[in-house]
Order: structure tokens, then sequence, then C-alpha cells
């Protein structure tokens, strides 16, 4: 098989395969953002986080909410939309879409920035980490990370 045959194939899978990283990604992070936002609906009555009591301080916080909205249910929002579009890119007719290429390249880098922003108040404003924050964020950094496997697509088709 020579290397133009060899770097088709790559391209041709390296979409669907980094898309569907993402879609398992974001599953886990609705599981884990919708328990959080169960206890804080009080519907799961605490979480199970250890002795530390970070969660619960992290949770129970001013920053728990943002722009009126429980930081849990954007975090539902947000990973049910990764989820959505990772999907719906892994089909192999849309493989090679530029628009879902950057949509998801779009929304990952959001997430990292929103992640960020959260984890600067969880350090330096609460003094307190939240286990199931760190998860969150650590979902984010990898979706984040298989999502650069989109910045080829994205270059390809400005030019």
């Amino acid at each position: 098989m020579s290397d133009v045959a060899v770097n088709e194939l790559r391209e041709e899978v390296g979409a669907p395969a980094a898309r569907m990283g993402i879609a398992v990604l974001s599953l886990l992070g609705v599981f884990l953002s919708a328990y959080l936002l169960l206890h804080r609906l009080g519907i799961v009555g605490t979480l199970a986080c250890g002795a530390s009591g970070g969660c619960e301080t992290v949770q129970s916080s001013a920053y728990a909410t943002f722009l009126g909205m429980p930081v849990p249910a954007i975090g539902v929002g947000g990973y049910l939309l990764l989820l959505a579009t990772a999907l719906v890119g892994a089909q192999p007719a849309l493989a090679g879409d530029r628009r879902i290429g950057l949509a998801v390249l779009a929304l990952a880098t959001t997430a990292l920035a929103f992640t960020a922003y959260l984890n600067y108040i969880e350090a330096f404003v609460l003094h307190a980490w939240c286990r199931y924050c760190i998860g969150s964020a650590a979902l984010v950094v990898l979706i984040f990370l298989l999502s650069l496997t989109e910045v080829r697509n994205v270059a390809r088709g400005a030019q």
C-alpha cells in the first residue's frame, strides 16, 4: 500500500474514530454531571465524596450557579451537545465534513475554557476541590485533545 493510500485511509478513519471517542467521553460526562445535578435538585441526598468535604463546599457555594443556572445543568447540556455532534459526525458519510469538525472543536474549546474558569474558582477562591469536578475536567481535557484532530479538517477547508 502506498504512502498516499495509507494517509487517505488514516484521514477517513481518523475523524470517525476521534468523534466516537469524544462521544464516549461525553456520555460519561453526562452521567457525572447528571449525578451532580440530581444532588443539586435534592433528589440525591449526600455526595459520595469522601472525608475531605470538598464536594459539598464547591456544590453549595455561590459559584455553583452561573448566569442563573446550576453549573451541573450547564454540564449536562454541554456534554449532550458534544455527544450529539460527535455521533452525527461519526457517520461515515459525514467523516470529512468540516462544519462538524469546526463545531466539535468549538464546543470542546468552550468546554475547556469554562472548565479552566471553574478550576480556578476551586483552587484560588474556594480552596476546595470536588473530585467529581476534577473528573469532569479530565474528561473535558481528553475531549479537547481528541478534538484537535479536527484542526486538519477545518484547515483543509480554509484552503
